[in-house]
């Protein structure tokens, strides 16, 4: 199986390319909009207080007049915590982009499972039609299993990295049906960690971007792993990947070796 075809985002009925991208690492419009050639038309930018969405925000409207709003999905972080201030910010973010819709509101970042007050205020986004989906996402894993009787949320960011493979206890099998919610992991390189040669092994080659997003990708699990990318020479040596696929057990033992090793440092 290799990465360049698009898969269902979990039950949402959205499809997704497996690499999404990210607005807060400074990247120019350009890149995101190669990006999306590539077929990455997973956008993730946020509504208040995190990250720079500008750039991105220019690609975005440079794609939908392009005619191309149909193929993307563009999600949309909230810090707020509050259902006024949520309401508030996505709105005008809306306005500011001309869209007239979200396709994923993210809850973010929940160290427990949202009230009810703010679940009923994604609720009533949705139903008037500012959002298609509920999203939330949290570093605690302990608490997506508590979010399993709650349908209305339909896509989960969860922390996964060869450092970081908790999830695959804590996360996945919880939500290995067909009608699970999409998964969309981050912070693929632990910020850049696992690419430093201060936490190689002896003797082992360091890593790139492109080996920690192989690795999260092998994971059936998962449908969506974020990259933040600068400039365009990230995105395309990351790009390179996607003609490789799925990596095979030496190369997983390889990752997680050196994934002990960085996560002992």
């Amino acid at each position: 199986m290799n990465f360049k075809d698009k898969v269902a985002l979990g039950r949402t009925g959205l499809r997704v390319g497996r690499i999404g991208v990210s607005s807060s690492y400074g990247a120019p419009a350009e890149v995101f909009e190669e990006a999306f050639d590539y077929g990455c038309n997973y956008f993730t930018l946020g509504t208040f207080i995190k990250g720079d969405s500008r750039q991105m925000k220019k690609a975005i409207k440079n794609l939908v007049s392009q005619g191309k709003r149909n193929e993307m999905v563009i999600s949309v972080f909230s810090y707020a915590h509050h259902p006024y201030l949520t309401r508030f910010f996505l709105k005008r973010s809306l306005r500011s982009l001309g869209l007239d819709y979200f396709d994923v509101l993210l809850l973010g970042y929940f160290n427990k499972p949202p009230s009810e007050s703010i679940l009923n205020g994604a609720r009533r986004l949705k139903e008037e039609g500012f959002i298609k989906h509920i999203g939330i996402s949290s570093h605690n894993r302990q608490m997506f299993k508590e979010l399993r009787p709650i349908p209305d949320i339909e896509v989960i960011h969860v922390r996964y990295n060869a450092a970081h493979r908790g999830a695959e206890q804590d996360v996945f099998p919880f939500f290995n049906k067909p009608e699970r919610p999409g998964i969309v992991s981050f912070t693929a390189t632990r910020w850049g960690k696992l690419l430093n040669p201060k936490y190689m092994p002896i003797n082992e080659t360091r890593l790139t971007a492109a080996d920690c997003y192989r690795f999260v990708l092998s994971n059936p699990m998962v449908d969506v792993c974020m990259m933040g990318v600068k400039n365009v020479q990230q995105l395309r040596e990351n790009m390179a990947m996607m003609e490789m696929g799925m990596m095979d057990e030496a190369e997983l033992n390889r990752v997680r070796k050196i994934g002990d090793y960085a996560y002992h440092q």
